[in-house]
């Protein structure tokens, strides 16, 4: 019994060692000197229409910024066309892109009356888009929410890389703007940077990027599959999809979009439980494509998702397994098990405390935001063993 405990002990250690350290450091070797194949259209070929999908719920803070970046967008006008869907919006949102769609011919809108969620109404732009522009090769789709901004030359970096056949998905450089010493934005930003690159790496060494940062991102018309309802990380099941279909995935870190970054921990909290429940939901629709992890993007994808999905129960099995060998007698394990302990519950009680005093350890705060995320994650598994009944959701704050 006691070797069973030190062996899951050690285990759980392991595996998150794997997947916040290991993994991410060998992407780091395995890629260094190697760049994404730069087979891509020039500026005298003819290039693919594509689609701008945005879906809306009281976004009346951000979408004038919204439409005039997709506006300003340097891709040749007669092949850039904006299908915009409000979710049921009860603010201005609808006055105000009403108000330009009746003055621009490339920007479609469809203020729908009733709440659905992000996922129905991206299934039903894109429905529409495909029927103004077909379904094949040459029409390209670009997902992206209301308050990630585009750069001039976001557009035309993302799709250049659809010369390539194989090419079915090609994510954006998510950069946030923002941070404050205060609150976990520094946390966060540290977190995402961290998988930006490692999805970009993941694209240059395999073109498996497991799956993109849904703010923004392009994914060739034939290749979607519309979300089923209820799913909650659509992005995430879009790419999964389209490796099904034999397609690959990379990112590019010149196709730059930014978006203003969270501060409130408690919000952010809310956002990871409900991602967490359709992670969930991923991973036992796409089981075979990350078990056995023999295969590349099996490898991949249990390394960099599944392992960190995991990962309050291997936090939970860290704590308990010293608790069980030292109620057996192991007096080593009960020192331990006291250390966890004060490192679980005291870091983020000091942190908060010294929060409180405008006192901001940002090592503090990086372990808090940690074990924190890591609730959510299993709050959100409780969720979704109840049974994800909808995808509709309240959007978080927008920052100031």
């Amino acid at each position: 019994m006691s070797f069973f405990l030190i062996f899951l002990f050690v285990g759980s250690f392991a595996a998150l060692a794997h997947t916040y350290i290991i993994y991410p450091w060998l992407m780091g070797v395995w890629t260094k000197g190697k760049s994404n194949n730069q087979e891509w259209f020039s500026d005298t070929e003819e290039w693919p229409t594509v689609s701008i999908i945005c879906s809306l719920y009281n976004e009346e803070a951000v979408i004038a910024d919204k439409l005039e970046t997709i506006r300003l967008a340097a891709y040749p006008a007669a092949k850039k066309y904006a299908y915009i869907g409000s979710d049921h919006s009860v603010d201005q949102t609808n006055t105000i892109v009403k108000k330009q769609a009746d003055q621009l011919d490339w920007l479609h809108f469809y203020p729908f009356a009733e709440r659905r969620g992000k996922p129905p109404v991206i299934n039903e732009l894109i429905e529409q888009a495909m029927a103004d522009h077909g379904t094949g090769p040459n029409h390209i789709l670009l997902i992206t929410d209301a308050n990630v901004m585009l750069t001039e030359h976001t557009l035309t970096h993302l799709i250049r890389h659809f010369k390539n056949p194989n090419i079915a998905v090609v994510d954006a450089h998510m950069q946030h703007i923002g941070m404050k010493q205060q609150g976990i934005s520094r946390a966060e930003n540290t977190y995402i940077s961290g998988e930006v690159m490692l999805k970009h790496r993941e694209g240059i060494l395999w073109q498996k990027m497991i799956g993109p940062f849904g703010g923004c991102y392009a994914i060739r018309s034939d290749y979607f599959e519309a979300v089923p309802p209820n799913f909650l990380v659509d992005d995430f099941y879009i790419a999964m999809k389209a490796f099904e279909k034999g397609g690959t995935a990379i990112s590019d870190l010149e196709a730059v979009v930014y978006e203003s970054i969270s501060h409130d921990i408690k919000e952010e909290y809310r956002r990871k439980r409900r991602s967490s429940a359709g992670n969930f939901k991923n991973m036992h629709t796409f089981r075979t494509l990350w078990w056995p992890p023999f295969t590349i993007l099996g490898f991949a994808l249990f390394s960099h998702k599944i392992l960190r999905w995991l990962g309050p129960f291997f936090l939970l099995l860290i704590w308990l397994c010293p608790l069980l060998l030292g109620v057996a007698g192991n007096l080593f394990f009960v020192w331990v098990f006291v250390s966890i302990t004060c490192i679980m519950a005291g870091i983020p009680l000091l942190d908060t405390i010294l929060k409180r005093s405008n006192l901001n350890a940002l090592p503090l705060r990086g372990i808090r935001y940690f074990l924190t995320m890591n609730l959510a994650l299993f709050e959100g598994f409780m969720n979704y063993l109840k049974g994800i009944k909808t995808n509709v959701w309240q959007p978080p704050k927008r920052n100031d």
